[in-house]
Order: structure tokens, then sequence, then C-alpha cells
């Protein structure tokens, strides 16, 4: 960074000044939700999520930053230079200013916008962002000399991070294959002779979820984690559910007839697509969940490490029901699924093996995960060291 000290305290030694984004750009959105978009058209499609989809015709021509309107506000950005189109929730931010980079303001936006915006973003079934939270973000202005050098240190820190990422997210699959093979090894009985074939429901309680409306929504602290199936995607719940974005009180699970499933639990997706990503998750505590997701709460002849593990190898799709508007699993069905049951002892051994080839592969303080988490945040600390200024005092 010493050629960006030298850089500050030659051209801007007492500080930078902030300007609003509605001082130097132009923000607007796409124009629809273009049902023609596909994955074979000539122009990039930015929509709401990090996807990017074809279109074979184009909006905008320009340089801009892009941010989704709703859904993964505060992580999702775009940096374009050149033809596109932008889907109707989604903003555009075309910096006409002279006084600005664009590269640079949008490194300024993947580093700080994120708070900005959270403590303004309006909660309903998803978070949403208006105009003028954007246009009221401020962005410091260095001289462009210093912006043009700190986006060639990103850009170069970001494309080697790549690399590296790239690498180890190749070995991580690797041992993830290799884990996923010894687990169905471990996990495969004959169906016939050896051990017995059980009903689910006879080894554990298949329970559904429940309702919640709204207004019991959103709280950050709780009696009770209450789990969402996007809650399985949060980093630290790849294995166990640690964390969770609700929280609700004993009085408001009383209130709803709430019954929390018990530590242990096995949960996943039981409605709509969610089920085809056959994730499985197990509860690390009391907590609640809502009705797109169901639970196993294993009895005294199964152990819930065991049951977790085995689940891992069935599929979910083959309990769900596309006879509706969208597929879903039914608890009567659930009940009826055979699982192999070992005797205890047998179970302690396949768990503690598991457990090993678990851990090296998914748990975040152990191995290749951890090395990717280092990475990542070691580019994020240096990212905000180069991004952060002292503000220049009116005079």
């Amino acid at each position: 960074m010493s050629r960006i000290d030298d850089l500050i305290q030659e051209l801007c030694p007492d500080g930078v000044t902030y300007r609003k984004i509605a001082e130097i750009a132009q923000v607007g959105t796409g124009s629809s939700d273009r049902k023609d978009a596909s994955n074979t058209g000539v122009y990039p499609f930015y929509v709401r999520s990090k996807d990017i989809l074809r279109i074979d015709s184009y909006e905008f021509d320009e340089e801009a930053v892009l941010i989704p309107g709703e859904g993964g506000i505060g992580e999702i950005f775009h940096y374009v230079n050149g033809k596109y189109a932008l889907h109707q929730r989604a903003y555009r931010i075309s910096l006409y200013s002279q006084i600005v980079d664009t590269k640079y303001a949008f490194y300024y936006f993947s580093t700080h916008f994120k708070k900005f915006i959270l403590s303004k973003a309006v909660s309903a079934t998803v978070m949403s962002i208006r105009k003028p939270m954007i246009t009221d973000f401020r962005i410091p202005l260095p001289p462009l000399e210093v912006q043009r050098e700190i986006v060639s240190i990103l850009d170069k820190f970001t494309e080697l991070e790549a690399e590296l990422d790239a690498e180890l997210e190749a070995e991580l699959e690797a041992r993830r294959s290799q884990y996923a093979f010894y687990r169905d090894q471990l996990l495969t009985f004959p169906e016939t002779g050896g051990v017995q074939w059980v009903p689910m429901g006879e080894l554990a309680e298949v329970r559904s979820g429940w309702g919640f409306p709204n207004i019991n929504q959103g709280s950050s602290e709780g009696d009770y984690p209450f789990y969402k199936v996007s809650d399985m995607n949060r980093l630290g719940n790849e294995t166990v559910m640690l964390d969770a974005n609700n929280y609700i009180t004993e009085a408001t699970a009383r209130k709803l007839g709430v019954k929390p499933a018990p530590a242990g639990t096995i949960i996943f997706p039981k409605v709509g697509a969610a089920v085809a990503t056959n994730k499985k998750r197990q509860l690390s505590r009391a907590a609640a969940y809502d009705n797109n997701v169901m639970g196993l709460i294993p009895g005294s002849r199964i152990l819930s490490r065991y049951l977790y593990y085995w689940m891992q190898t069935f599929d979910l799709t083959q309990l769900a029901h596309d006879s509706g508007a969208i597929p879903s699993i039914r608890k009567s069905e659930a009940e009826q699924v055979l699982v192999p049951l070992p005797s205890i002892e047998d179970q302690e051994r396949i768990v503690t093996i598991l457990d090993s080839f678990d851990a090296l592969v998914n748990d975040l303080s152990i191995g290749l995960p951890a090395e990717l988490a280092a990475r990542r945040k070691q580019y994020e600390h240096y990212r905000d060291q180069l991004l952060t200024f002292k503000e220049l005092k009116s005079a």
C-alpha cells in the first residue's frame, strides 16, 4: 500500500470529499422481466441474483454498477462496460461525473454499501430497496489518480484470489467426492438379510413446520431460532444449524401453538424447487421452523447422527409429488420410508468414521474450507483498508 500512501500524502493529505450518488450518477432500473431471456442470447441480462442470463437485445450501452432491488441486498454487485439488459427490479448506477472512476465506485459499493442499505431496507417477504436509498449513499472521492491505483491493485488481487479459490475449490470437491464414496459404502445395506429395514415413522417423529405471520418474524434474538429453507444456506450451517435470520420467544411459540423441535432433529425442504437441492441439516438446539420445512425427531432406537448421515444418501425427490401447483413431500409418505437399522454399536462406529470425514470436508475451522474462508477474509480486510478515507473537513 506504499504507493497509495504516497499518493494520498501528496494529493489529499487532509482528507477527501464525500458526495452523494445523486450528485454524481444517474440511477434507474431495467424495463421488464424479459421473458425471452435464456442462456444462449448475445447480450448479458442482469437479474435479481448473482446469475447472469443471456438475451438477444440490449437496453444500455455504458459503464455502470448494477445492484438488485430485492433479495441479495448488499451481497451482489456487477460492474459492466458495454451492451447489456437489466431486470425491472434491478438498479443501474451510471456515473456521469468526471471526478469518479466507475470501477472504483463498484469496489466501494461492494465494500461499504451493505451496512448502509440494511439500516434502511424494508423487510417484507423479501428485502427490498428504493431509489432514494441508493441516491443518498455517500462515496469518498480522492483524486482520480488515487482511484485508478486502487482499482489496479484490487483488480490484480481479485484475479489472484479467483485463481487460488479455483484451485482450493477443486481440491475440496475431490475430497467431497471421496467422502461421499466412503459414506455411501458404509451406509449401503442389502435389502434382504443383514440389517433390519424399519419404516421411518417407527424410528422418528415426522413433524412438519408451522406458518408464521410476518409480524412474528424478523427478531434478531429470542428463546428459539426460527428456521426457513434459506437458513440452510447461511455460512456455518453446512451440516448443523448454528445460526438463523429470525428468532422467536417462548411466549410467541405458545401463542402460535408451536412445539419447538429438540436438538438433533434432522430438517429438510419439503415444498417447491428446494426439495431437489436435497439439503439436510441437523438442529444444534431446540428450534422452530416454517411450513416449507419438515423435521425428523429420532427415537431411542436410532442415533440422531446416524439418521442424519443416512438421510444424506436418500433422494428427497423420490417423495415429492407434482400433483399440485408445486412439488411437495407428504408427512404420511415420509413415515413409510424404509431405513436400515443396524445395532446401536454399529451405528456409533459408522458415526465416528463419518464425523471425522465430515469435519475434514465441511468444518469451517479445519482444512480447506478454513483456507478458503481465511483467504476471502484477508481480501476483504485489504480491500476495506484501501477504501477507507478520512473525510475532508469543510472550511
